[in-house]
């Protein structure tokens, strides 16, 4: 028997695998034959602390040290630059005060991003607290020190069942039967599945679609250095990878839990958006994909024990910030299994806890 298994392989359940190991034996079971293949697989790859709800903030500023310092680190410098058209005053300000940036001068914004329209631009943002994240290096590192703690990873396992019984749980994945004494669910936008195969109430967890494009440098420029770019009414960005841009329409349509793929018609209308700040137009897509951001119904994560039962955790709603969140939020896990005072905050405790749910 395992004290802790934990369904699911992205971000969130290899960093709470990570976390837990050392408290006792560890299971991870994920479906696909990769680690992070669904969403922590397709995500921007950028941590911005600043971005999102109150208790997301507080988790992404306690995750930082850990991102820039452990096993060397796992950030580079990339920037985020808010842009906004002429008459988009209200929204530009909005988005400041939110995101906490300072405006910046248009021919500064140019200076940097030399294919903004400087005759449609009409305003922009700008700091440079915002870095890339090598996010596949984030998900092995974890795994790994998983395994030193004495824990096992396996992949291309289908849960297929749970039951409960009176010392545990037994979970059936291709077959196999693996007795544990708790269940960690970090199954990304299949939580709510998983919870009703052990017959725990479903939170109403919602996935949403984001699509995203690849496409060339425009104008054949050396992008490597722009920073990422977001509008102001967050219905675009794009972002430099690997000298080419990746651009999203920034969408979030509800979607059942699939393996997601873009919709052509939303990435065509994200990319005119993106067009309308540009000179350089669009003129082919090498590559296309999607991903799903599953949030719980407040859209703040849900990280503790299920409220009908104790030994079923949840470990869930990362929205599109699982990566950001990882280190605390993994951390969190650890504490409130091991009975640890956590050094979050009561408000922002508060505001993980399934029981808000009840």
């Amino acid at each position: 028997m395992t004290d802790f298994l934990v369904i699911g392989g992205g971000i969130a359940g290899t960093s709470a695998s990570a976390r837990l190991a050392p408290l006792g034996k560890t299971l991870l079971l994920e479906r696909e034959t990769a680690l992070g293949y669904h969403a922590s697989g397709r995500s921007a790859a950028l941590y911005e602390s600043n971005y999102g709800l109150a208790s997301t903030v507080a988790l992404s500023e306690a995750s930082g040290d850990f991102h820039a310092n452990y096993d060397g680190g796992f950030l580079s410098p990339r920037g985020l630059m808010l842009v906004g058209k002429t008459d988009e005053a209200e929204a530009f300000d909005s988005a400041c005060q939110s995101l906490n940036m300072s405006p910046i001068a248009l021919d500064a914004a140019l200076a940097m991003v030399p294919i903004l329209d400087k005759d449609r631009l009409g305003y922009a943002a700008y700091h440079e607290s915002a870095y890339d994240v090598d996010t596949d290096r984030e998900i092995q590192v974890f795994a790994r020190m998983c395994r030193a703690e004495g824990g096992t990873v396996l992949t291309g396992q289908e849960v297929s069942a749970i039951r409960r019984t009176g010392t545990g749980w037994v979970v059936t994945a291709n077959g196999v039967e693996h007795e544990t004494r708790m269940i960690v669910n970090a199954a990304g936008a299949w939580v709510d599945v998983i919870a009703g195969l052990a017959g725990i109430t479903p939170l109403g967890f919602t996935p949403l679609r984001r699509s995203m494009a690849r496409i060339p440098a425009p104008g054949g420029h050396d992008v490597s250095g722009w920073p990422m770019l977001l509008g102001v009414r967050e219905d675009w960005y794009a972002k430099p990878d690997a000298g080419k841009l990746l651009v999203s329409p920034a969408e979030e349509d509800p979607q059942d839990p699939h393996d997601a793929w873009a919709d052509d018609m939303v990435l065509a209308e994200g990319l005119a958006r993106y067009e309308e700040v540009v000179t350089e137009p669009v003129t082919r897509l090498e590559s296309s994909w999607a991903g799903l951001r599953t949030f719980s119904p407040d859209r703040n994560l849900v990280l503790g024990p299920a409220v009908e039962d104790a030994g079923f955790f949840w470990v869930a709603g990362q929205g599109g910030y699982g990566f950001q969140t990882a280190p605390a939020a993994s951390q969190l896990v650890a504490d409130l299994v091991a009975g640890r005072p956590s050094e979050l905050d009561g408000i922002t405790l508060a505001a993980l806890d399934p029981r808000r749910f009840a």
